[in-house]
């Protein structure tokens, strides 16, 4: 995503560019479309992954916590999916009526939702795996390195840089 989404206080402010309202709307769609691409590949890598899971013969050897863990993520993946979809969706009913710089606003909420949802089936899947094949104790640990590397690199990391600007 762009630094400053049409709508979130860019409306108004010039960065230099030289483009008006709807060029930037047109320049931030284009940028959300480019990760909501990156989005949906992993998305449909750790979808797949998942689905195939419930296939394999060992999954009938799966303790109650970890069938319950695999359905969550089913479930995360799936919507996961649904909201990287969504702005294509909106952009089909909404094309050619004018409203780009609201699109990208909705979008940009629907995109920083999908992070978060991404980021729980990344984690849960690691978890799920290493609770699988080593040991509870070590998938917990894991959880939480996972959870704290995407704090760190997708909040805290991000927040720093924009500070220094």
């Amino acid at each position: 995503m762009s630094s400053m989404p049409a709508g979130d206080g860019a409306a108004g402010r010039s960065d230099g560019r030289g483009e008006s309202s709807d060029e930037r709307a047109d320049r931030n769609w284009d940028e959300m479309m480019q990760e909501l691409r990156v989005m949906q590949t992993g998305t449909q890598i750790l979808t797949g992954f998942l689905l195939a899971v419930a296939f394999q013969p060992l999954f009938q050897e799966l303790t109650e916590s970890q069938r319950v863990l695999y359905i969550l993520l089913v479930l995360l993946a799936a919507t996961a999916t649904i909201l990287a979809l969504a702005p294509v969706g909106m952009h089909r009913v909404l094309f050619g009526k004018r409203r780009k710089t609201e699109l990208v606003r909705a979008a940009n909420r629907i995109v920083k939702a999908n992070l978060v949802v991404i980021a729980a089936v990344t984690v849960g899947v690691t978890m799920l795996i290493i609770d699988v094949t080593f040991a509870r104790t070590f998938a917990l640990i894991a959880g939480g390195a996972g959870i704290l590397a995407i704090v760190c690199l997708w909040v805290l990391w991000p927040l720093f840089l924009r500070r220094r600007r």
